[in-house]
């Protein structure tokens, strides 16, 4: 068990045993935890309540700065309420139970946080030092390289036991560099013909499993089904064990799900139970809804009062944005960063011109059009190479914004999640976004400039300083450069990537001219990267 599980585990046992009362009475119990580890309160009642999701059940925590911060709480199941927190502060934070259940209100500890071990980062913000940009709460840069799986939940839904599927696919998905994961809290169903030859146990369309009472078919809208809601907690565990943030969707509107009357009672309930039950996770940034505003089910005013309750609901502020670009596009002040859908097929200038319409917000790219092939045909975009499908994604991320992949067969209602198991010519490259990773991290693209022209063709990121990393197009033989005049005389190092396999060819040695060129390495057949790093000094300076 990791430190994260190992400190949740603790922080329940120790508080869900109440006050301990002494000969003067209650006396106030101090438990241990650390700064962005999620914990949990467990407030038991004695009876069943007619209607147990409704009772009103807060914690305030009151930290020794003087910072306040009241979290709701939601109803477990077997006359148990739960309050998740996440500190984002250690010291002493004091915490008082306020319920109009009077058997919880006024319970009171302290709990003791420690700083954040080495492993915890905190949950994903804007950059505070550029708006366009997304840090972890730490000062970490985050750089999200996201997968959409929306039918996640349903992958173990019945197993009561365990999620051992789950766990292999999220396994596969963090070893292949993707931290970010785009799902449904819930999805129903495609409207679209399904693959004749897709096999029963790839298809999670049309789940037994249903987040309101009853079923899709026939929902009692009025219950909401706690079991439910427990088994997609293990899915969100799993990703924060492997370090990946939770794109969570609150609804989709084209997956035939049987949803309550918009506004309605049952509509809000459904709302506030997501947000009290999920916000402390420090995986999770909110999409009000996949497909928000594309298919009549309801108007932007819907979705803009959705994100205000939302806002007004998560004490711990987690980023939200609207899978529909018309909606970002028109509202981008009430969304923490834009989701776009652009299938251009000139995608860097599109994207391009999204940064300079949206100046410092982040871009999140989140359909590009490519749909990479699997042995089913699930739903077809116009790019299905999974070489195709990854060179779009580099010109997102040159462009300044960030990709979004996916895969036929673990896309909408489809999840194959034992890959190993196919033919090696039906496996999809998902190997090629660990190398798009790596590259970020080995030369920090989140902080580098994008847009600037220093190249004849081609697309830069750079540190306006020694360091220029060009995506080279693979019509290209070469490389003609236009880098800054006061760098000419210096000596510059070229190494040239392949984005497919991760490896860099023998580092190249030439001094900086007018126009240096660069040839491309006759091994380099598709697009390819190109990485100049400029000496600091000149040649005579370094003689000198």
């Amino acid at each position: 068990m990791n430190s994260f599980l190992r400190c949740l585990s603790l922080f329940v046992l120790l508080i869900s045993c109440g006050d301990v009362f002494g000969e003067d009475g209650p006396v106030q119990q101090t438990e241990a935890t650390r700064q962005w580890e999620m914990a949990e309160l467990e407030l038991m009642v004695s009876s069943t309540l007619p209607e147990p999701i409704d009772a009103d059940v807060a914690v305030q925590f009151r930290h020794g700065s003087g910072k306040q911060i009241s979290v709701p709480g939601f109803f477990d199941g077997n006359n148990e309420y739960k309050v998740r927190f996440t500190p984002p502060l250690p010291g002493t934070w004091q915490y008082s139970v306020e319920s109009s259940l009077s058997e919880l209100n006024g319970r009171s500890g302290a709990l003791n946080v420690m700083t954040a071990s080495r492993s915890q980062r905190g949950g994903v913000v804007i950059d505070p030092n550029a708006s366009d940009r997304l840090a972890f709460q730490n000062g970490e840069s985050y750089f999200p390289i996201a997968f959409e799986c929306d039918w996640l939940f349903a992958l173990d839904a019945l197993n009561a036991d365990d999620i051992p599927a789950t766990r292999k696919f999220v396994d596969q998905l963090a070893s292949s560099g993707f931290n970010q994961v785009v799902l449904n809290v819930f999805a129903y169903d495609v409207k679209w013909p399904k693959d004749p030859s897709l096999r029963p146990e790839h298809d999670f369309g049309s789940p037994s499993v249903f987040p309101f009472g009853g079923s899709n078919e026939s929902p009692d809208h009025s219950q909401l089904n706690v079991t439910y809601f427990q088994r997609l907690d293990r899915v969100l565990h799993a990703l924060i064990e492997r370090g990946i943030i939770a794109h969570l969707m609150i609804y989709v509107w084209n997956k035939r799900v049987n949803w309550p009357e918009a506004n309605s009672r049952e509509d809000n309930r459904y709302f506030d139970y997501v947000v009290k039950r999920y916000q402390a996770y420090p995986n999770v940034i909110w999409d009000i809804s996949k497909e928000a505003l594309g298919y009549g089910h309801n108007d932007v005013n819907y979705i803009t009062n959705r994100i205000h309750r939302l806002r007004e609901d998560d004490a711990h502020e987690r980023l939200i944005t609207v899978h529909d670009y018309g909606y970002c596009r028109r509202f981008p002040n009430q969304v923490d960063f834009v989701s776009v859908q652009l299938w251009a097929s000139e995608l860097y200038g599109v994207m391009r011109n999204t940064v300079e319409r949206f100046p410092g917000k982040p871009i999140l790219n989140i359909e590009h059009g490519g749909y990479e092939r699997s042995p089913y045909r699930v739903f077809v975009g116009d790019y299905t190479s999974p070489e195709t499908c990854l060179e779009r994604a580099y010109q997102c991320v040159f462009a300044g914004t960030y990709p979004t992949h996916y895969w036929q067969g673990a896309a909408w209602n489809v999840i194959i999640a034992d890959t190993e198991s196919l033919p090696p010519s039906d496996r999809p490259q998902l190997g090629y976004y660990r190398h798009l990773a790596d590259l970020v991290e080995r030369y920090r693209l989140n902080d580098l400039i994008a847009g600037k022209k220093l190249s004849n063709s081609g697309f830069c990121l750079t540190d306006d300083e020694r360091l220029f990393v060009f995506y080279v197009p693979k019509e290209n033989d070469s490389m003609n450069l236009r880098l800054p005049k006061d760098l000419r005389g210096r000596m510059m190092t070229g190494i040239w990537v392949d984005p497919f396999t991760g490896k860099s060819l023998p580092p190249v040695r030439q001094e900086v001219v007018q126009w240096p060129t660069l040839d491309v390495p006759a091994s380099l057949s598709e697009f390819a990267i190109l990485v100049i790093e400029v000496d600091e000094a000149k040649q005579a300076e370094e003689r000198e």
